[in-house]
């Protein structure tokens, strides 16, 4: 099929899997038989801004120019999508607050300290979220307590730093959480109180490179939600050692509810919650809720 575009090249079979494999390597993500002229069209502006007149050219900037390491992380920002919002999946968070955020207020008690992570944060919605539920359970006041928000992006998390939100983000967003947790920012927009700002940290992480996997600290609860299904089976069993490896025994992950663990890894028990089932890294010792 020739491209709408006039001027731009049309991307050849071999071209598609050179890139797509370098792609893979690099993020885990990938780009599907039939979505050749998705990454077609969305890599085209790269190969302008360098100056370059096809895919080839570029595939070979990507493997040997001094500069491939940022034009790397540049061509999966283009491939990769963002797309989140406040409150997403309301069950889960209810399930979150109502009955894992007691648990965990018991389990750490001795050293109040409670430590979360949004994996796969993007702007940012989803860790501030967290922070919200944890500030309005008032189980942890005076605690140590941080969200950390990580992803691949740099772009979504210098977003997520900003915490200034249009209407699409806040649209699953209750009233009395956007009059507590917000200040108004301008017409139709709203940013995150400082209070909540303070609970969060965000830092750019490839969850598929196990460098940077190691300084992640332990965690009680991970949330990566509809992150790992833009993964082959490959690229899901190794972020989910590294959420194995990250969380306490008896640390809780939370997966998007179109996810499974079935078929995929056996180190993970599920629980099945009142509104929701999540997973559970076994305790050693066994019989911790």
């Amino acid at each position: 099929m020739a491209s709408a575009d006039p001027d731009r090249p049309e991307m050849t079979p071999e071209e598609f899997r050179l890139l797509r494999e370098l792609v893979y390597a690099h993020s885990g993500i990938l780009v599907r038989d039939d979505l050749k002229f998705v990454m077609e069209r969305r890599l085209w502006p790269r190969l302008e801004a360098l100056g370059l007149a096809g895919y080839a050219a570029y595939y070979q900037y990507l493997r040997y120019d001094e500069g491939r390491a940022a034009e790397l992380e540049a061509s999966v920002e283009a491939l990769a999508t963002h797309e989140t919002y406040f409150f997403r999946e309301p069950l889960q968070l209810e399930a979150f607050a109502g009955e894992l955020l007691p648990l965990l207020h018991v389990r750490n008690g001795r050293q109040k300290r409670l430590r979360l992570w949004s994996a796969g944060c993007s702007s940012g919605e989803e860790a501030y979220t967290l922070a919200m539920l944890v500030q309005d359970a008032r189980l942890f006041d005076g605690w140590d307590v941080e969200v950390l928000g990580t992803d691949l992006s740099r772009r979504v998390l210098a977003a997520a730093r900003r915490a200034e939100y249009g209407p699409s983000a806040l649209r699953a967003a209750p009233p009395e959480a956007l009059s507590r947790h917000f200040d108004p920012a301008g017409p139709g927009r709203f940013r995150v109180k400082d209070g909540v700002r303070a609970a969060v940290a965000f830092g750019h992480l490839n969850l598929l490179d196990p460098n940077q996997g190691q300084l992640v600290p332990r965690m009680d609860a991970i949330f990566c939600r509809n992150v790992m299904i833009y993964f082959d089976l490959a690229a899901r069993k190794r972020a989910l050692k590294l959420f194995h490896d990250t969380l306490v025994d008896g640390g809780y992950l939370l997966l998007g509810h179109s996810e499974s663990l079935i078929n995929v890894t056996a180190d993970f028990e599920l629980v099945h919650l009142k509104t929701d089932l999540v997973y559970r890294r076994p305790t050693r010792r066994g019989g911790e809720p």
